[in-house]
């Protein structure tokens, strides 16, 4: 019997081609500034236009700066330019923008469930490579190169080779401060970087359902870390509930429709999967990354493994043996298509309440989208933060990853939010550990890495 996979697979299957692969109908594009306007510039230098610029969208993410009073400029060199022409061809494409100071601007795969652009059942796609995020809400989302957006944009459809399924079930309830985070950190640290290659993931089970809305996103987000195509979970009244009344979700009979259609989009009782995995839910710890990737992650009162790859120890200034906790750090990042929604803040927040950032550590907040950081303020978050020491800063990518622009520095040890540790992701030498939004809080206020 079918799998969740198999069943949004089947809606979309168009053809098969020659050579195996699938021709897959496409039902939302979604572009950035890093990327669009080469997808975009190609598509019109070719004579071809955008079959459906009402599926298409476009946010300002990656690139702009998220200083207050930001405009076009930004901190990377040449990124202006990423930006107007992005905008540019966009516009002459006639696709929705969400653009600097739009409210609705923000990071992709915030603003697109934010929004109901993505509901279940849909395809989406986008030149990002944690587009898997917005699987959280039974749609199937994946990551495309430039040139697959441009023939997206153009067909509505992509060629796709099928990809192997895997399950996995965390059952169980979680200890108190364990979060979506450390369940990702643990399911990749227990089975490697590589252990979900090229796979469609659902995840499921009892720990996986107990989860809202925002955490299932925190989930799927990491699945790129796991090395899979993608990863979804199946939509359920939570996810019913969260989308009500969003802007481009539907409404009056269409959603009667959708709610007696959306509950169908499950995997059946006896669905066969190509690999299974099993956690129990109750074995996993708040969880920090060690080295230089998300594998090389223990529980936050572990120690570096004795067996640890001198690379990796090499960059991040550590021996085997060490103990994270209690490791001084210069930085502290909350942010990112990982952890910068309303619940994270709301969570880290609550730590940082009536506390002081340590000296000499910087710390910031980057809200994931303009309505995250309007919610934000409404509830007096910015204030907490400020408060306390911490930048408050408007949305987008920021320093998740470096693109030439802001940095904090070589040899600068970071505790973040974010979802990748890789050697110079943070900037050239900058030394990434990746935990929850609340032990970077935490730390921060301790001045090192620390249990909330």
């Amino acid at each position: 019997m079918p799998s969740l996979f198999d069943k949004l697979w089947s809606a979309h299957a168009i053809a098969e081609t020659p050579g195996g692969a699938t021709i897959v109908a496409i039902d939302r594009i979604f572009l950035h500034e890093r990327t669009g306007a080469a997808a975009l510039n190609s598509l019109a230098a070719a004579g071809r236009t955008v079959a459906d610029p009402a599926r298409a969208f476009v946010a300002m993410d990656h690139i702009v700066d998220t200083r207050p009073g930001r405009g076009d400029a930004t901190t990377m060199p040449g990124g202006t330019a990423f930006i107007t022409e992005t905008r540019a061809a966009a516009r002459a494409a006639g696709i929705t923008v969400f653009d600097i100071g739009d409210p609705d601007q923000g990071i992709v795969h915030v603003v697109s469930p934010e929004l109901g652009i993505v509901l279940p059942g849909l395809t989406l796609v986008a030149p990002d490579s944690h587009s898997c995020t917005q699987g959280a809400v039974g749609a199937l989302a994946w990551g495309i190169g430039s040139t697959e957006a441009e023939h997206a944009l153009a067909t509505g459809t992509l060629r796709v080779d099928r990809p192997p399924t895997m399950r996995v079930s965390f059952d169980g309830a979680l200890r108190p401060g364990v979060t979506a985070k450390d369940m990702a950190l643990a399911l990749i640290a227990r089975h490697g970087a590589a252990g979900g290659q090229g796979h469609a993931i659902e995840f499921a089970g009892s720990a996986v359902t107990a989860l809202p809305m925002e955490a299932r996103m925190t989930l799927c987000n990491m699945a790129t870390e796991f090395a899979a195509f993608s990863a979804v979970i199946a939509p359920d009244a939570t996810t019913f509930a969260w989308l009500a009344g969003r802007r481009y979700a539907p409404t009056g009979a269409l959603w009667d429709r959708a709610l007696a259609e959306w509950p169908q989009l499950h995997s059946d009782a006896d669905a066969i999967f190509d690999r299974e995995i099993a956690i129990d839910a109750a074995t996993i710890a708040p969880m920090v990354s060690w080295g230089t990737s998300p594998a090389q992650s223990v529980p936050l009162d572990g120690a570096v493994p004795a067996d640890a790859a001198p690379q990796s120890l090499a960059y991040m200034g550590l021996r085997p043996g060490q103990p994270l906790a209690g490791l001084a750090i210069d930085g502290a990042f909350i942010g990112s298509c990982t952890n910068s929604r309303l619940s994270d803040l709301q969570r880290a927040a609550a730590i940082v309440a009536g506390r002081q950032v340590a000296p000499g550590v910087r710390a910031i907040v980057v809200p994931g989208s303009s309505a995250v950081k309007r919610a934000a303020e409404a509830e007096g978050l910015h204030t907490v933060f400020t408060a306390a020491g911490f930048e408050w800063r408007e949305s987008g990518c920021s320093m998740c990853f470096f693109a030439g622009g802001e940095s904090f520095g070589a040899g600068q040890r970071v505790i973040s939010s974010t979802n990748r540790n890789f050697e110079s992701r943070q900037g050239p030498g900058t030394r990434t550990h990746i935990a929850s939004p609340e032990v970077v809080a935490a730390s921060a206020i301790a001045g090192r890495i620390a249990a909330p």
